[in-house]
């Protein structure tokens, strides 16, 4: 799974992209429903696309995210400092934990491309 969120003056987009064992792209676009920063928009990307795969119920997975900050949070390499991303990092380790054993790994941006993409494409659907 990619993720990535993108935050504008407009609001706040989010996109997904699963890769699945079988090698089939599935595509994800999401129109956010509040202005936030960039840090929460990418927390709310990754969470979408936990709970997608919550609901599915598929497994393994690996994750992969452009936003350095979010993803050594989760790892537990950076602290979380800012209070009002502490809900979104404390749900995303909650589906994470449900989901079991989760690979999350940061990527250049140029590797994200297509979830970027996504990101950028719901703030044309508004």
């Amino acid at each position: 799974m990619y993720f990535d969120g993108a935050s504008h003056k407009e609001g706040a987009d989010a996109g997904v992209v699963f890769v699945t064992s079988k090698g089939e792209v599935l595509l994800y676009s999401f129109t956010l429903t509040e202005n936030c920063s960039n840090n929460i928009a990418e927390y709310q990307a990754l969470i979408l696309g936990l709970e997608i795969v919550v609901d599915a119920e598929q497994l393994p997975l690996k994750v992969y995210g452009d936003f350095q900050l979010v993803v050594n949070q989760l790892l537990g390499l950076y602290e979380v400092d800012k209070p009002e991303l502490l809900p979104y990092h404390k749900y995303a380790k909650k589906l994470m934990g449900w989901l079991g054993d989760v690979e999350l790994e940061n990527l250049p941006r140029k590797d994200n491309k297509q979830a970027n993409d996504l990101a950028k494409l719901a703030s044309h659907f508004q």
